[in-house]
């Protein structure tokens, strides 16, 4: 069976937040953080100096890989999707690139995309990695200066507190010294991906979106690419956070495809479709976002888009030790009662 089959027939995936906002949970310096957690050191704007101390604590000693997969196993998930690399540049992976990564930036100083990928084999899941290819605020010249929005309290995408100013600027520098070789590395190093999840496109050029969809492809023929990629390359739709459509758009070959639309796409020439959504209001952990959507919300948002060929991509975000909340946990395993799964 080729990926695209796959892919429609899949219906139910597990999407983990995690990293160094994991251990902040949406709280700095007695304020909290109103939007997405994973958004706190921009909407804070915690200098990159105390940023990386972040890292050097940074000690999730609960995690445990088989856990994880196993949960989503039961739960009748058929892949896994992590952030390999979130908006603030720290990498989850051992990466020659950088050194503000995992393995060599904590005293954890281990590969965890490398015990995922064994555990997701082991279980018998699809192994998939989000990247953000264009925000990257440890980077000074990383991208999203060309937007603003209640994420950064009225302050660029960009980092504009350590490296201000938009004209300053010149994203194919990030591109060509991080972004491109780190994407060759997660496609190097860790089997075969179902699909690489890429994040708000900005300033990306259609030549570099081009690029990284040409290596892929290279790298891995049958790895899918979502929508926001940026500039209408890609293999499948992803919906806005949290959308649930009614129904789905009617493509046509001859229909354009909006390249302004954060998705970079809304029509799927391969009929494939994903919503991706949290069970409370925020991706990464946020310790006291307790508005959690009820197990009979999820099951029937579930139901809703698997009726109409989407998959639904389910987010967790465990806490800096590593844990998923249990809140998150009981809910997932009432789902699959409910389904009779359990």
């Amino acid at each position: 069976m080729n990926t695209r089959e796959w892919f429609k027939q899949a219906k139910y995936g597990m999407m983990v937040h995690f990293g160094l906002y994991s251990m902040l949970g949406g709280e700095y310096r007695g304020k909290r953080c109103k939007t997405y957690a994973e958004w706190g050191q921009s909407y804070f704007a915690i200098p990159n100096k105390e940023y990386e101390q972040l890292a050097k604590i940074f000690n999730p000693i609960y995690f445990n890989a088989d856990e994880w997969i196993s949960l989503a196993k039961r739960c009748g998930m058929e892949y896994f999707v992590i952030t390999s690399k979130h908006h603030e540049g720290f990498a989850l992976f051992d990466s020659e690139v950088d050194s503000f990564n995992m393995k060599a930036a904590t005293s954890f100083g281990r590969d965890i995309l490398a015990e995922l990928a064994e555990a997701c084999y082991k279980y018998g899941l699809r192994f998939g990695l989000y990247y953000s290819q264009e925000l990257d605020w440890h980077h000074p010249h990383g991208g999203g200066y060309d937007k603003t929005n209640e994420y950064c309290a009225g302050q660029g995408w960009y980092n504009c507190w350590d490296f201000p100013g938009k004209e300053n600027k010149d994203f194919s520098i990030c591109y060509e010294e991080k972004i491109k070789p780190q994407v060759k590395e997660i496609l190097t190093k860790y089997g075969d991906l179902c699909l690489i999840w890429f994040d708000t496109p900005g300033v990306i050029t259609p030549a570099q979106s081009q690029e990284l969809f040409d290596m892929i492809k290279q790298y891995q023929p049958d790895c899918l690419i979502n929508s926001r990629l940026g500039n209408g390359v890609y293999d499948y739709v992803s919906f806005g956070d949290n959308e649930i459509p009614d129904k789905l758009p009617v493509f046509s070959p001859d229909m354009p495809v909006d390249l302004n639309n954060i998705n970079g796409g809304k029509y799927s020439p391969y009929n494939l479709y994903e919503t991706a959504a949290t069970m409370n209001d925020s991706w990464g952990f946020k310790y006291y976002d307790h508005n959690w959507k009820s197990p009979e919300t999820i099951l029937k948002n579930k139901k809703h888009l698997n009726d109409m060929g989407v998959n639904y991509l389910l987010n967790v975000g465990p806490d800096g030790l590593g844990r998923i909340p249990s809140f998150s946990e009981e809910i997932l395993l009432k789902v699959a009662e409910m389904e009779g799964r359990l």
